[in-house]
C-alpha cells in the first residue's frame, strides 16, 4: 500500500513521541493506534527507563486494544510507529488481531546503525514483522523519517 499524507502525519506524531521518550530517559520509540475512521484511539511512548524492558508502546497498544476494542474492529485499525516492531510486539499485535502496521524506520536499519556505532545488538533476534507475524500487512520504512530517527537512536544508544 502506498504511504499517504495521513500516514505521514501519524508517523510525524510517532517521532514526536519518540523525542518525548528520549527526553524522559527512555529509548526513543513512539506509537499510535488509529481506527478505520482515522481517529487516534491510543498513543504511547517507550517507558523502559523504569526497568521493565517490555514497556514498549506497541505492546501497550496491543494490551489496550485487547481490553477496549471489539475483535471485529481490531483488524481494521492501523498501528503507526517510529520503529518497526520487535518480535515481542509483533507477536502481541498478531495475537490481538490488529491490522496494518506503518513504521518510519526498520529493524534492519536499526541493526545496521548499531553495528555502525560499534554497539551490540539487543538480547532478542532482530526479526522483521514479516517473519514473526507474516499475515500482518506492513508498510515501511518511510525515507522521510530516516535522518530524524537515526539521530534519536544515536542520542539514546551512543551516550
Amino acid at each position: 500500500m502506498a504511504i499517504t499524507e495521513t500516514d505521514l502525519r501519524h508517523l510525524h506524531r510517532c517521532v514526536e513521541l519518540a523525542h518525548e521518550a528520549l527526553g524522559n530517559g527512555d529509548e526513543p520509540f513512539g506509537s499510535l493506534l488509529v481506527d478505520a475512521d482515522g481517529t487516534v484511539l491510543f498513543e504511547d511512548r517507550n517507558r523502559v527507563g523504569g526497568g521493565d524492558a517490555t514497556a514498549h508502546p506497541e505492546f501497550a497498544i496491543a494490551r489496550w486494544a485487547a481490553a477496549r476494542v471489539a475483535p471485529s474492529a481490531r483488524a481494521h485499525t492501523t498501528v503507526y510507529t517510529s520503529g518497526e516492531h520487535c518480535p515481542m510486539c509483533s507477536a502481541a499485535h498478531a495475537w490481538v488481531g490488529l491490522g496494518r502496521i506503518v513504521y518510519a524506520t526498520s529493524t534492519a536499519q536499526l541493526s545496521g546503525w548499531l553495528d555502525e556505532w560499534g554497539l551490540s545488538p539487543g538480547p532478542v533476534a532482530a526479526l522483521p514483522i514479516s517473519q514473526v507475524a507474516p499475515a500482518v500487512p506492513t508498510d515501511g520504512p518511510v525515507t522521510e523519517f530516516t535522518d530524524a530517527v537515526k539521530a534519536l537512536y544515536r542520542d539514546a544508544f551512543c551516550r
